[in-house]
């Protein structure tokens, strides 16, 4: 049988042992540690450390027995920072057909590597990326026996400080980001601070992470930095990988810390240099609704009046007082504005790429002064405008439209660089069934023909109108 082109285990005696019998023990032997760990069916990702078995392998064990073994993904995302190159972007390994290990050998799941590429040009293969890197191969023998038979990986190298190129990454690997999919982050965490410094170092960017908030995990890292902690020369190796993870998540996944050390509870002879090592389970919510309390939904309103009104006397978008952290969920919102019970603006965003409370002044903003139908709103008639405000919520994916409601979801359709969308109350204005609901929005809005649904990504999602 040909193999193909194999990436060969070149970590193997460096951060690991080379002996396939001796790794099985060593590998087997950590996982027992955690054999009485939760397991959950509903793991979309882990945060796991990338270092010497000797220091990091406890804390890793630790991630991989959450696992549910019995679980079949379809395919692993393998996410970590290149220690060789700066990439200014991110390099899927397009070239490999497997990686090797002592273990065996592991399938690359080479199509969607192309797939990878040819969505956005921040997707590249940098062979050198991968060829001597450790960040990903130290993730495989933990996977190959936790699991026996591992499903394809995407290997992924990311290399930039570019918020808005990792925001694109984010925005093309959330398509993958499904319960059919296990993504694994690789990172360390603090470099060579003290034993003391490195835990409170550590605590503060591990309570970061756990808010899933992308921005607040920012501002840590960046406050670390600044701390001025001797010999601290980072918090978070796979700090842009971390970030690009948290781009994708919203109001449906929960952070669930599992345990921390660092290489000063393993060796306490160099203890004023040591590294720090974490692991996070992110859960997928399937059953959480997002739902706005009465206090939530004035809130918004006075965000979106504000907005207007500022705008009116020349201020920028304020950042409110936040009372309640549903308002940081990113979700799309369509902002209405009504004059004697006629139509005087209306404006709004179809996206996850904004929190919400920012969505609503925006758009607010952009109903009383952009839309084209209309001349803007003036200061004489702000007290007899009226503010309507529809909340789209989070999207969730749907494997068969035997899971869409007609009337209560709205239907997104993604198919290649096509997509398309009907709002709920579509349906409440056209006497269609749901297959035709489907395949108008598949042919007009999208332009993938009427059919074309039958192969494409769907997405449900409802709106919130007060």
């Amino acid at each position: 049988m040909k193999l193909g082109q194999v990436r060969p285990a070149t970590q193997a005696n460096r951060f690991y042992t080379g002996d396939a019998k001796a790794l099985e023990n060593e590998v087997d032997s950590l996982l027992m540690r955690h054999n009485s760990s939760q397991v959950y069916d509903n793991l979309a990702a882990l945060i796991v450390p990338h270092a010497g078995y000797y220091f990091s392998g406890n804390v890793a064990a630790s991630a991989y027995m959450s696992i549910d073994a019995k679980k079949k993904y379809k395919r692993i995302f393998l996410l970590g920072p290149s220690h060789h190159e700066w990439l200014d972007g991110a390099s899927v390994n397009t070239e490999a057909d497997y990686y090797a290990t002592p273990l065996g050998n592991v399938k690359v799941d080479h199509e969607t590597a192309i797939e990878l590429t040819k969505a956005d040009s921040i997707f590249t293969y940098h062979c050198s990326a991968h060829a001597q890197e450790h960040c990903l191969e130290v993730q495989l023998p933990f996977l190959q026996r936790r699991l026996g038979e591992v499903p394809p990986i995407v290997p992924i190298i990311i290399s930039t400080n570019d918020y808005y190129k990792l925001k694109r990454m984010a925005d093309v690997l959330k398509a993958y980001f499904t319960d059919e999919n296990l993504f694994v982050i690789s990172s360390d965490f603090s470099h060579y601070p003290s034993y003391q410094d490195a835990c409170e170092v550590d605590a503060k960017t591990g309570k970061a992470i756990e808010t899933g908030d992308v921005e607040e995990f920012i501002a840590t890292i960046e406050a670390n930095a600044n701390s001025g902690k001797r010999n601290l020369a980072t918090s978070a190796c796979g700090e842009f990988a971390i970030v690009t993870l948290l781009m994708m998540m919203d109001n449906q996944y929960d952070v669930k810390h599992l345990k921390y050390q660092n290489s000063g509870d393993i060796d306490n002879r160099e203890l004023s240099r040591v590294v720090g090592y974490h692991s996070f389970a992110i859960l997928r919510q399937n059953n959480k609704s997002f739902t706005l309390s009465d206090n939530d939904k004035k809130a918004l309103k006075g965000i979106a009046f504000q907005s207007i009104k500022d705008s009116l006397n020349g201020k920028p978008i304020a950042q409110p007082t936040l009372r309640s952290s549903i308002l940081n969920s990113k979700c799309g919102a369509f902002v209405s504005l009504h004059k004697y019970g006629r139509l005087r603006g209306c404006i709004g965003h179809f996206g996850e790429d904004y929190p919400l409370h920012e969505i609503v002044a925006r758009m607010a903003r952009a109903a009383a002064f952009e839309d084209p139908r209309f001349l803007p709103v003036t200061s004489d008639e702000l007290g007899d405008i009226d503010i309507e405000i529809s909340v789209l919520t989070p999207m969730r994916r749907i494997q068969s439209i035997d899971e869409f409601e007609l009337h209560r979801h709205g239907i997104y359709i993604k198919k290649g660089y096509r997509s398309g969308t009907f709002l709920p109350q579509v349906a409440d204005e056209v006497n269609w069934t749901k297959e035709e609901f489907i395949g108008h929005c598949a042919q007009d809005k999208a332009g993938i023909g009427w059919d074309g649904w039958r192969d494409a990504e769907l997405y449900v999602y409802e709106a919130i109108v007060f």
